[in-house]
């Protein structure tokens, strides 16, 4: 994402990826596996899923990404389970957390502090409280949709609603970048051509499906763990192919956010334990 929107106005590098990759994803449910065209209801929450999801959680990252740094933008959007524990703690009581689970996730986020920790006098640097701010709105934007699609109980396809989320989102980020990006810097280059179908085919069709796949079978807090997960696997693969350090103080801060993601799935293992318990007194 960073290396594409050096080229492209992001708004307009977002919609382009999401469309895309609503269009194909739906396509073949539809066409290839014959699966029934949902109703427009449906397709209104599909909507305000997309706008939520795709258009503030993933279109307002991208045009952060513009002028804050990566590391920055990594933080903040591991802030992704503290939203949605305090949303558990006031709209979505059905799935309170124990301490343990706040505890792990308290000590997941810790982690990938740590791991970005260079970054965290960025946090004053007034010329990016902007891009800071609209990252924050995104990943609340981002709970709020996943707590939406959750909580609509919907028995129709999931990755027949993640294609069309990508498509009413993306049509949002279109509408963003006519007011928002400068439209004079479109650059289709080799490089943001592969940016483009790269996060169209692992970003969206493969990550953003099964996320809204997982949202349907798992607690949404152990879901939104994939923000701890994504930038470790980064950093990693940063070091595996990229030849990027791996110091002591990032194999601990790794070690630290696996611990956390482990304490969370405990924790939800202890509460099923226990209405377990409870319902057969």
């Amino acid at each position: 994402m960073r290396i594409g929107v050096t080229e492209f106005p992001p708004f307009l590098f977002a919609g382009i990826r999401q469309v895309a990759a609503g269009i194909l994803l739906c396509s073949f449910l539809l066409i290839i596996k014959k699966i029934e065209f949902p109703s427009y209801p449906n397709l209104a929450k599909q909507a305000l899923a997309g706008f939520l999801m795709i258009a503030m959680g993933n279109g307002l990252v991208t045009w952060a990404e513009v002028y804050v740094p990566s590391g920055v933008a990594a933080i903040i959007c591991s802030f992704m389970p503290v939203w949605m524990v305090l949303i558990n703690l006031t709209i979505n009581r059905s799935e309170l957390p124990n301490p343990l689970i706040v505890l792990g996730v308290l000590t997941g986020l810790g982690g990938i502090v740590l791991v970005f920790s260079e970054h965290l006098p960025d946090f004053i640097n007034t010329n990016y409280q902007l891009g800071i701010a609209f990252i924050f709105l995104s990943s609340l934007g981002w709970a709020l949709g996943s707590v939406m699609i959750k909580r609509s109980g919907q028995k129709t396809n999931p990755f027949l609603n993640a294609g069309f989320q990508m498509v009413f989102g993306g049509l949002w980020c279109f509408v963003f970048s006519f007011l928002f990006d400068d439209l004079r810097i479109i650059h289709f280059t080799a490089t943001t051509i592969f940016s483009i179908a790269y996060l169209s085919l692992i970003g969206s069709i493969t990550a953003f499906m099964l996320y809204t796949y997982a949202l349907t079978k798992l607690p949404i807090t152990i879901a939104s763990l994939y923000a701890y997960v994504n930038p470790l696997v980064a950093v990693t693969l940063g070091w595996l192919i990229l030849d990027e350090k791996l110091n002591l103080k990032i194999g601990i801060a790794i070690v630290v956010t696996v611990v956390g993601i482990y304490l969370v799935n405990k924790g939800y293992q202890l509460k099923m334990q226990r209405a377990l318990e409870a319902a057969e007194v």
